[in-house]
């Protein structure tokens, strides 16, 4: 006897479980914040500030990107003239439950030359690097008030802050616990703690004057501690 044949049905479609989006002011742990964070690929930008996030907002060239490209060529120059120092920008970083941070820049040691952070499976930053910069409209900006916070509260051991509407500069760098100053010389030259021949030229950097920016910081990398600090990590590895 002949079996008739009828057509299947079709299966069910099995609904993914949604992701919740991404919202200001959302109160959210590392974990579930990095989750949501990884299903939103058109969010360029989004952080974890203390436990809260914030997103980003449209970025103006006079405020922000022309500063930023400064700061990325000064910075950039000094990291590949010294092994083990790496450059980058606008990249994440965990730095603890409640905080995970996007800087405009930063500099960092690698872990076998006594650096603090890695780069983990996913290729997110974990753990502090050694210096950050951001660059802010104001001193009523996020970055100079939470941001600044949370750097402090998890060891970032320099701050670098360009407040491009206040026109100010500001630089800190970690003494038990608190951020703290870096003194200024009398030519407005300011020279980090962690990395020897990292100097910034305030003025030049104010004026836009790129030229006289690296040139001060070139300057910087024919001094003796930076030798110094270049032979070390040099010979670390050997």
């Amino acid at each position: 006897m002949a079996i008739p044949v009828t057509e299947e049905a079709p299966l069910p479609r099995v609904q993914s479980s949604t992701v919740s989006p991404l919202e200001n002011g959302m109160h959210l742990g590392a974990t579930e914040f990095l989750h949501r964070y990884e299903a939103m690929p058109e969010i360029k930008k989004a952080e974890l500030i203390g436990g809260i996030v914030y997103m980003g907002s449209p970025v103006r060239a006079d405020q922000h990107g022309e500063p930023d490209g400064l700061v990325q060529t000064w910075l950039g120059t000094y990291a590949i003239t010294i092994h083990g120092v790496r450059h980058g920008t606008n990249s994440t970083v965990h730095l603890g439950a409640m905080d995970v941070l996007q800087p405009d820049a930063f500099l960092r040691l690698q872990p076998e030359l006594g650096g603090k952070s890695r780069i983990d499976e996913k290729g997110y930053i974990q753990g502090p690097p050694e210096l950050v910069a951001e660059i802010a409209a104001s001193s009523a900006n996020l970055d100079a008030r939470e941001k600044r916070d949370s750097y402090r509260r998890c060891s970032i051991t320099e701050y670098l802050l360009w407040r491009t509407e206040d026109r100010q500069i500001s630089w800190w760098y970690l003494h038990e616990d608190e951020y703290v100053p870096l003194p200024s010389s009398s030519d407005g030259v300011l020279r980090s703690r962690v990395f020897p021949g990292l100097w910034l030229d305030t003025k030049a950097a104010l004026a836009r004057d790129g030229a006289a920016l690296i040139a001060k910081l070139n300057e910087g990398m024919r001094s003796e501690e930076y030798l110094r600090f270049a032979e070390r990590l040099r010979q670390n590895v050997r």
